[in-house]
């Protein structure tokens, strides 16, 4: 398997952090189409049917109306648990940038702003982004918002955007453990895969919008992710051991994706073993309720960039989550989440639905 740009990039001055215009993207060169690249991937109207579109403006018209408005949590989903907290006003914000609202422009161009300025407003001066009440951010929350910080400022070139970017990508490096692992808070802890993918994904973000990571913090990450790898191809929740689950293998895929690893056996195998468990098989789903949304966020992120080797692992999962999602509605038209609530089911939902858009830069095959 061929590790391109993300172990092999240019390396930033001092630690290894700085700003690096010219070399726009981790990936290198893509690999080249494969000859036996026959089917055609479906077009976004074959894909996002008319009902499809009409479930995604009523969810995101649903958190629209759910923003806070004024105050001092101006710009979160809620005033009490999860939606007060940076995680879900992140996936919330991405999941207006997936219909093609930007800070600029677009129905949804005011809630944007709302969200990026309350992520700003959490960014602590250590570079850590979460909200007053930890419990309802951790590593997952603070990656999320690098991840939708990283977009704002591709788009806008925000000096206030790049300057909180800067230390949040500061602090997560410093805090990667020496297995090249993440956990729930921010410091060096054993880490877990479902914290370390937010990481990942999000320092890739970072990177494609004008900043660089070092190249230990780059190898160690490969590493971490090979070493979760099964040999059937799934990943398991900790380096020590753990579960196996679509989310985390999903998620896994994700990473290597994020590194610029796009082919090789470990990319094939994870893949397959995905395809086996796609939506609908066998006799229902087969993802856990405890973390649905998000292992088909990671999922269909997976699928989609699978695309350029394999369109008919695409044509065939979009169109099985899709009717899923449809079918998984109450009768407002919301996701739930047992845990988090409709408004991060919802903003989700919205996501995964909308991927074939193709709006926001880092999730681009």
């Amino acid at each position: 398997m061929r590790r391109r740009d993300l172990l092999k990039g240019s390396m930033a001055t001092g630690l290894g952090l700085g700003l690096g215009l010219a070399n726009r993207s981790l990936l290198g060169h893509r690999p080249a189409t494969p000859p036996e690249y026959q089917e055609r991937v479906k077009s976004v109207d074959e894909l996002v049917t008319p009902e499809t579109r009409s479930a995604i403006e009523r969810g995101l018209r649903y958190i629209q109306r759910q923003q806070v408005r004024s105050g001092g949590l101006e710009g979160a989903f809620g005033t009490s648990g999860y939606p007060c907290g940076v995680a879900v006003t992140s996936l919330a914000g991405l999941a207006f940038l997936c219909n093609g609202s930007t800070p600029m422009g677009g129905a949804y161009s005011a809630n944007i702003r709302r969200c990026t300025n309350f992520i700003l407003r959490h960014t602590r001066p250590s570079g850590y982004i979460a909200s007053d009440t930890t419990r309802y951010s951790n590593m997952y929350g603070h990656g999320y918002a690098m991840l939708y910080l990283s977009q704002i400022l591709g788009m806008s070139q925000s000096a206030a955007v790049m300057e909180k970017l800067k230390l949040a990508v500061e602090m997560t490096c410093k805090v990667q453990n020496n297995n090249g692992g993440w956990r729930y808070q921010p410091t060096k802890q054993p880490g877990d895969l479902s914290i370390t993918i937010c990481q990942i994904m999000a320092l890739r973000a970072a990177h494609d919008a004008g900043l660089q990571v070092s190249e230990e913090v780059r190898n160690k990450t490969v590493e971490y992710v090979e070493k979760s790898q099964k040999r059937d191809g799934s990943f398991q929740y900790m380096l020590r051991g753990g579960r196996v689950s679509v989310a985390l293998t999903a998620a896994g895929v994700v990473s290597y994706y994020s590194a610029g690893i796009y082919e090789g056996e470990r990319v094939e195998k994870a893949l397959r073993w995905l395809m086996e468990r796609k939506p609908g098989v066998a006799s229902g789903r087969t993802v856990s309720p405890m973390n649905y949304y998000y292992a088909h966020y990671y999922a269909v992120q997976a699928m989609w960039h699978a695309q350029m080797r394999h369109p008919e692992y695409w044509n065939a999962w979009y169109p099985a989550i899709r009717d899923e999602l449809l079918e998984l509605r109450d009768s407002a038209g919301l996701w739930h989440d047992q845990k988090v609530g409709p408004e991060f089911g919802t903003a989700m939902a919205c996501i995964i639905l909308q991927i074939p858009f193709n709006y926001v830069p880092v999730f681009a095959p």
